[in-house]
């Protein structure tokens, strides 16, 4: 007997990604979402997809702005994503930088992309079937993390994607933007067409 099949989700890269690259951006006044990225994480959601965010966020290594900073601006993004009735199920975010952190935040972590920490750790609090998972991002570091996590990587043009193209590894899709990434998955993940035999 086949064992219950994990969850599926779609792992998202944030900034460059879902929102217009800023640099160091914490301010939700400061935030705006890559066109069609709202409309794009609703579909995934329909889908049955969990959808997760996996944020490397150094400014918080470097004293530019603490970790509550990073939370009020994903409680700013879930209001927003509400307004077209869509989430995210949950962040997770990297403060660590092994060179130019402050204190303890200095560190040689295991969840900073292109390390798969992040992910493994939402595969295991939510139950993720990773085979059957996607990961969406604008920097080689994101296909890393997800080729090491054992995802399906898609690199989008937005952010830094254009410039970090030519460092992905062959074979992996480009897209131009989030809402060509969230096609592609979608037109993967169709539900197979019932067959009818003549009666």
């Amino acid at each position: 007997m086949r064992s219950e099949e994990g969850n599926r989700a779609v792992f998202l890269d944030r900034d460059g990604t879902i929102n217009v690259e800023k640099s160091y951006l914490h301010r939700s006044e400061e935030f705006e979402f890559i066109s069609g990225a709202p409309e794009a994480i609703r579909l995934l959601k329909e889908a049955g997809f969990l959808v997760i965010v996996v944020t490397n966020q150094s400014g918080v290594a470097r004293g530019y702005y603490d970790e509550e900073a990073v939370h009020r601006l994903h409680r700013f993004m879930d209001g927003e994503l509400a307004t077209v009735g869509a989430c995210v199920d949950a962040y997770y975010l990297c403060p660590h930088h092994p060179l130019h952190g402050v204190g303890p935040y200095r560190t040689d972590c295991a969840c900073r992309k292109p390390l798969p920490g992040m992910l493994m750790a939402a595969a295991q609090a939510l139950g993720i079937d990773l085979s059957r998972s996607w990961i969406i991002g604008d920097k080689e570091a994101d296909v890393a993390a997800g080729l090491a996590a054992g995802c399906r990587p898609l690199l989008v043009m937005t952010g830094y994607g254009a410039e970090e193209m030519h460092l992905v590894p062959p074979g992996v899709t480009v897209c131009d933007d989030i809402g060509a990434a969230v096609r592609v998955i979608l037109a993967e993940n169709k539900p197979a067409e019932p067959v009818f035999s003549p009666g």
